[in-house]
């Protein structure tokens, strides 16, 4: 069988591969781009990658594959029409971010580098080997290598290694998953770009949800297809683009700080001085832990927004004027210090963080512990409207439907952002058996010449310099969790290391 034919005998070359669009990643990949841009513009970064299920390595030809698809990169810009999609869709993101946007680049040979360690020395193709990693510039102008990166190594992978598979039935699969969500009467959205199987992976599992949800609505299902976390499908597919924050922001800003004690709340103030009060308004928890998290969600917004000179400075980017020149808005990049976001008495009482934001998501550590940990936070504040949870952490539908139990009952409003569960859902042509996505991550390593971290509610999530790890638990008194469902290289199942070796179908 040719490397060219895929797991079914279909034409590989005639499905599209890599990427093709700037766009072809999470949106919150850009509101932080566009946030950086304006605080941390000149702040150098490294990245690094992670295969938490290491014994599922690339092949040597799955390798030259990558790297010349990474190279690629470097040749795609952003389109006319894409701009125009995103100054229609996403007004948060300001003019001069858009401006900057029509002119960037990804420069791979600049910021890039990828090694092979192969394991048996024989150098041929077949040849398995552990991929290396290295991504390293400006914080604005490497944050959009994660999720491409990460696509490409998960597509090398079922491409050249693991081909005991098809796409058939992927449509149906995901038209009975949004199906079932649907009818009990969960609000969802696609989150799968990062570990899909492959880009029309993604296209045939979107077709399914998007013909579910149109019969759900015919059919009066109370459920709600809230949209997809990428942008590029966004667009293609006419749903909304979703997203806000990810830890990469966090982290990035306490290690430029060096303040662990206020990180979570300077990354709060940054984000509203960027985008205003109320937009993009769920929050992300565990950086360095939810209880530390709680301590900064509960403080008073100060009565300034962003650092910018003239007019401009008395408004968020999703209320600045369009003749704001990019100087004016990108020139001063310090933390916000002086201009109020809106009038108010002395009488009133000042708003919290908690009070603005919608809500909050989870992303490790236990889901059910969580929910009652905020119903107590918001209780204690005296937060009476109803916030919501949005889910992330390695869901199926069982988890999906057991979370909207526990949080409803506890009166908040549940959405769920589904991903590897729905683009790379596959089992083996050959058995039966589930065939097992990586479990890949690429994070933020360093910033501003510091290590950056991540300790989350959850020991086998903890990512960073472990002295530095070690280091900044000490300093938010941080107390150890663990989780039963919290092992990183059995997120999915498990497979033993004859089926995790390199495997095709015969022709």
């Amino acid at each position: 069988m040719s490397p060219n034919d895929g797991p079914n005998g279909e034409r590989l070359d005639s499905l599209p591969e890599g990427i093709s669009s700037l766009l072809d990643t999470d949106l919150y990949k850009l509101t932080m781009q566009c946030a950086i841009l304006k605080y941390f513009w000149d702040v150098d970064v490294t990245y690094s990658f992670t295969n938490r299920t290491p014994h599922m390595k690339l092949s040597r030809a799955a390798f030259t594959w990558l790297e010349a698809q990474c190279q690629k990169l470097g040749n795609i810009d952003v389109t006319t029409e894409e701009l125009e999609f995103l100054r229609s869709t996403c007004s948060y993101l300001n003019e001069p971010y858009l401006r900057f946007l029509e002119s960037f680049r990804l420069r791979p040979s600049e910021h890039l580098r990828l090694f092979f360690n192969g394991t048996t020395g024989d150098h041929d193709d077949q040849e398995l080997g552990d991929v290396h990693i290295e991504i390293k510039g400006r914080w604005v102008d490497t944050i959009l290598y994660e999720i491409p990166l990460l696509a490409l190594i998960s597509e090398a992978y079922f491409r050249f290694c693991d081909r005991d598979w098809t796409h058939d039935d992927q449509e149906r699969r995901a038209y009975e998953k949004a199906k079932t969500l649907l009818q009990h009467g969960c609000h969802f959205s696609e989150f799968g770009t990062r570990r899909r199987r492959d880009y029309h992976t993604q296209e045939l599992v979107l077709r399914g949800l998007r013909r579910a949800a149109k019969d759900g609505e015919k059919a009066g299902w109370k459920g709600k297809l809230i949209g997809t976390s990428n942008v590029h499908f966004a667009m293609k597919c006419g749903l909304s683009p979703v997203g806000t924050v990810a830890h990469e922001w966090f982290m990035g800003v306490a290690a430029v700080t060096n303040n662990y004690e206020e990180a979570n709340e300077i990354a709060l103030r940054n984000w509203i001085g960027c985008f205003g009060s109320g937009v993009l308004g769920i929050a992300l928890t565990d950086t360095f832990g939810t209880t530390a998290f709680l301590r900064s969600f509960r403080k008073p917004i100060p009565d300034y927004t962003t650092a910018e000179s003239g007019a401009g400075a008395t408004l968020p980017s999703t209320a600045a004027p369009s003749d704001v020149s990019v100087t004016a808005s990108l020139g001063e990049t310090k933390t916000p210090i002086h201009a109020p976001i809106s009038e108010h008495h002395e009488t009133d009482q000042p708003k919290t963080y908690a009070h603005v934001f919608a809500g909050v998501r989870q992303d490790s550590g236990d889901p059910t512990g969580f929910i009652q940990m905020m119903r107590d936070f918001y209780d204690s504040e005296g937060i009476k409207e109803q916030k919501i949870i949005v889910f992330s952490d390695s869901l199926n539908i069982d988890l999906c439907l057991e979370y909207q139990r526990e949080s409803e009952n506890r009166g908040f409003l549940p959405t769920f952002g589904v991903g590897t569960f729905l683009t790379n859902d596959f089992v083996r042509q050959s058995n039966g058996t589930k065939s097992l996505p990586l479990n890949i991550v690429i994070k933020l390593s360093s910033a501003g010449g510091r290590p950056a971290v991540k300790i989350s509610d959850n020991i086998g999530k903890n990512t960073g310099d472990s002295e530095t790890v070690n280091a900044v638990k000490l300093r938010l008194g941080y107390v150890e969790k663990r989780w039963e469902g919290g092992n990183e290289q059995e997120r999915w199942g498990t497979q033993t290391p004859e089926t995790s070796k390199a495997t095709s179908v015969q022709a």
